[in-house]
C-alpha cells in the first residue's frame, strides 16, 4: 500500500512542535518524518528542546547540515543577509532539506508540514510555490486560532520545558539570537543577552562593509522619513550611550521575523 508520508519541518521552535503534535495526532507517527535542518549556530538548549519533543512524540529526528554557520554561508554568497533576503537560510535550511526531500520523498506519496501560524499567514502563498512540486500544509492557520503563547503554554502543560530563548523575551528560538531577519529591537535584545554573539556579528558585518559592501547592513531604520542603513556597530554605540529604555533610541516593536523555511522562489534562484 502506498502510504503518504508527511514531513514536519522542525525548527526548533515552539511552532513546530505544535505543528508535529497535531500532525501525529491526525495520521500516527509511523509515516511521520521530523525534518531538522542543522545551522551549526544554534542556542544549546534548542537541542535540547527537539530532544524532549522527539521523545514526547515517539519519533527520531532526521537532520540535515549543510555544515556551514550563517555567517560563513553569507560571507560564501558574497551578500549579507537581512529581513529581505537570507542566503544563510536558503543555503543552510531550504537547500538541504530539498536535497532530502528529492533523494527520498515522491511529491505524488508526500506532504511537507510548516509550523506557519494565523499571524503568520500571508507567508502561505510563498512557502507553498517555493517548495512544489511537494505540498505543503499548515495546521496552526486552521480554526481555532491560537497564537505562541497559548502553545507555550500547552507545552508546559504537557510537561515540557519550553526553549531557553522564549524565556529570555526572544519570539523565536532560532540563530542564538543572531538571526540576520531579525529587526532593530532583536538586535538590541541580542546586545543585552548574548553580546558574544552580537559582538561576532557586528565583527562579521563590517568585515563585509570594509570588502567593499560599503552599504550591507542586517538593518535599516527610518527617521523623518528616510530609510537609512543602521549598522550594528551604529546601534551598539547608540545603546551604550543611552539608557537602552530612552524613547526614540529605536523602535520597540521592530523585531523582525524568521521565515527560515520559506524558500521563496527568488531566493532560490540567488
Amino acid at each position: 500500500m502506498n502510504e503518504i508520508t508527511r514531513v514536519v519541518q522542525l525548527g526548533g521552535g515552539i511552532t513546530s512542535w505544535a505543528t508535529a503534535r497535531i500532525v501525529v495526532e491526525r495520521y500516527g507517527a509511523a509515516n511521520t518524518v521530523l525534518l531538522f535542518a542543522d545551522v551549526k549556530a544554534e542556542h544549546p538548549d534548542l537541542y535540547r528542546f527537539n530532544d524532549d519533543v522527539s521523545k514526547s512524540l515517539g519519533l527520531p529526528i532526521t537532520t540535515v547540515a549543510d555544515g556551514r554557520t550563517p555567517i560563513e554561508a553569507n560571507r560564501d554568497a558574497k551578500f549579507l543577509g537581512n529581513s529581505r533576503l537570507a542566503p544563510c537560510s536558503k543555503l543552510l535550511k531550504q537547500v538541504p532539506c530539498r536535497e532530502w526531500l528529492t533523494a527520498h520523498c515522491d511529491p505524488a506519496r508526500t506532504v511537507l508540514y510548516v509550523g506557519i501560524d494565523a499571524y503568520e499567514i500571508g507567508r502561505v502563498p510563498g512557502v507553498r510555490a517555493g517548495w512544489a512540486p511537494w505540498p505543503v500544509e499548515f495546521p496552526l492557520i486552521e480554526p481555532p486560532y491560537y497564537d505562541k503563547d497559548h502553545w507555550l503554554a500547552e507545552a508546559r502543560r504537557i510537561g515540557l520545558e519550553v526553549p531557553e530563548m522564549y524565556r529570555l523575551g526572544y519570539p523565536h528560538n532560532n540563530c542564538h539570537g543572531g538571526c540576520v531577519r531579525g529587526g532593530v529591537a532583536y538586535w538590541a535584545h541580542t546586545l543585552k543577552t548574548f553580546p558574544a554573539v552580537f559582538a561576532e556579528h557586528e565583527q562579521a558585518e563590517s568585515g563585509f562593509r570594509t570588502d567593499g559592501g560599503k552599504s550591507a547592513t542586517y538593518l535599516t531604520e527610518t527617521r523623518d522619513g528616510v530609510k537609512r542603513p543602521l549598522p550594528l556597530v551604529e546601534l551598539r554605540h547608540r545603546v551604550e550611550a543611552a539608557d537602552a529604555d530612552q524613547p526614540g533610541l529605536f523602535d520597540p516593536y521592530d523585531w523582525g521575523g524568521c521565515g527560515c523555511f520559506t524558500d521563496d522562489p527568488s531566493e532560490r534562484a540567488a
